[in-house]
């Protein structure tokens, strides 16, 4: 009886490991890829934050790393990404009563290159762009500008995931 469980417990394993190689519960869908290739994105916006290239590229890479099993490349990957930052803009949101400014909005903007190499249909070239919102009267520096951008870059390449190989 003890045997008969075993094996029973034994092959439903061996069934969920295989099927997991072609579903991750992140909702990426890779297909045959074994390979990304994530180019640097240069800062392009009339507006520059020095680190901005940096961060984004690594943002990126560091997404695809753990939520695929994609190894990195830098050069001929099976799924490659290239592309640039197009917009960073600071723009205020909301006034107040004496006419100035209670919240500003900084938006940036990425232009991204997807190149499938196994499969070229799903090839695109868009533009993602998010926000984050704060106060007026602080300056965008230091742990504001920080939050700002950790916030912003989250969702700019989880939307890139979702749109290169999510498939919610």
């Amino acid at each position: 009886m003890k045997k008969i469980i075993f094996v029973c417990l034994f092959t439903t394993s061996m069934f969920l490991l295989v099927g997991c190689k072609f579903y991750s519960f992140t909702g990426g869908d890779v297909g045959n890829a074994k390979t990304i290739q994530v180019d640097f994105f240069p800062n392009q916006a009339p507006l520059v934050e020095p680190n901005l290239s940096q961060d984004f590229t690594t943002e990126l890479q560091d997404l695809f790393t753990r939520q695929t099993n994609l190894s990195l490349v830098s050069n001929n990957g099976d799924l490659q990404f290239s592309g640039e930052i197009t917009g960073y803009r600071i723009a205020p949101m909301s006034a107040t009563a004496e006419q100035t400014s209670a919240q500003n909005r900084l938006t940036i903007t990425v232009n991204v290159r997807y190149v499938n190499t196994l499969e070229e249909k799903k090839n695109f070239e868009n533009s993602f762009s998010f926000y984050s919102d704060y106060d007026a009267n602080a300056q965008l520096t230091g742990s504001v500008l920080e939050a700002a951008l950790d916030e912003i870059l989250e969702r700019i390449t989880q939307d890139i995931f979702n749109a290169s190989v999510g498939k919610w």
